[in-house]
């Protein structure tokens, strides 16, 4: 039989259920001649929908390892919060429940981090779905305007199959890596939420339309790329180097990009002190040294309001009409080729 396995389940039970208010008297008081705080079993076993006989023995560590809908009970009438939820899952043996959804909004010290880089370091947000839902400054001069319109304009696998706007900011090897992370992703994406009718709809959308999706789709890959490099076009700078990093906020489910652009061609000093230090058969790192009169200017401020390309001034995050968003590609990232089969 297994059990709950675990002393610490009992005694996290235990705590919070010390932790919850008595219920009100008739006369809208708290019982105050309780020896202990908090609720008493039976009440607690009332509220979860559970026999106190069963809720005693987890407790003492004698029951059964719980169920994930027991468990879920248990998370409600606790009122507890997702973390503390995952943390009574892990507790009883049991893998934290996935997101329905991811959160359609930034959390807010990610957005004042984003709006005040928006004038040096480029950052995009999609979430799990793989749609944009943030762009600062600095990344919307960047990429430029690759956002569309329809039910689908915000979401980089859809835009990157039927759209040629990534063409003029990506080469052809960076196209190429582009849609071979896209169809991955959106298949790590529908592993993760299988029955969502917005990420069905983009596969079958894109099943029907885009021969090329349909044949990188036959590959079965499934990944996330982490860290990446490519090559992007710049309006006013021409191509640039850029590695990017990508940070993953599992609570609301966002993905946060950061763009670095790599420094221009070495002079011969920074060469010769390069090899000086990476002696024959030391693999040195592939980054560049960056020299002063090649730091990138201070870029212009994009913001959503603003309705002519002219205008300029602070620019301010905008949730609702970022310019662009782009899945990373690196080059030594295997992916699990097993599909997650749609």
């Amino acid at each position: 039989m297994r059990t709950a396995g675990s002393a610490d389940l009992g005694s996290y039970l235990r705590r919070r259920r010390a932790m919850m208010a008595p219920p009100a008297g008739a006369d809208g008081s708290r019982h105050s001649r309780r020896r202990v705080p908090g609720l008493r079993r039976q009440e607690l076993a009332e509220i979860s929908s559970i026999s106190v006989e069963y809720y005693t023995r987890l407790e003492q560590g004698r029951a059964p390892r719980p169920s994930r809908d027991v468990l879920a009970a248990l998370a409600r009438a606790f009122g507890l919060t997702a973390v503390e939820r995952d943390h009574l899952f892990r507790l009883a043996g049991e893998l934290p429940p996935s997101p329905s959804a991811p959160s359609d909004a930034v959390r807010p010290g990610l957005a004042r981090l984003m709006e005040n880089l928006a004038s040096t370091v480029p950052m995009t947000v999609h979430d799990g779905r793989l749609d944009v839902v943030a762009v600062n400054a600095a990344a919307g001069e960047m990429f430029g305007s690759v956002i569309g319109d329809g039910h689908y304009g915000r979401n980089i696998v859809h835009r990157a199959f039927t759209s040629p706007a990534f063409t003029e900011v990506l080469d052809d090897d960076g196209m190429d890596h582009l849609l071979r992370v896209a169809a991955a992703e959106l298949r790590a994406a529908l592993a993760r939420y299988p029955d969502d009718p917005y990420l069905l709809g983009v596969l079958q959308d894109l099943t029907g339309r885009s021969p090329g999706f349909r044949e990188r789709w036959g590959h079965g890959e499934v990944g996330v790329w982490r860290s990446a490099f490519k090559r992007i076009r710049h309006p006013d700078r021409g191509w640039l180097d850029v590695d990017t990093e990508m940070l993953h906020d599992p609570e609301r489910d966002h993905w946060v990009m950061l763009y670095t652009v790599r420094a221009g061609p070495l002079d011969d000093e920074c060469v010769a002190r390069r090899a000086s230090e990476n002696p024959p058969g030391h693999v040195a790192s592939d980054r560049r040294l960056v020299r002063p009169d090649q730091a990138p200017p201070v870029m212009r401020v994009w913001t959503a309001a603003t309705s002519s390309a002219t205008r300029r001034g602070r620019g301010r995050l905008s949730h609702r009409e970022p310019p662009s968003s782009q899945l990373g590609v690196d080059r030594s990232a295997s992916t699990d080729a097993s599909a997650v089969g749609r």
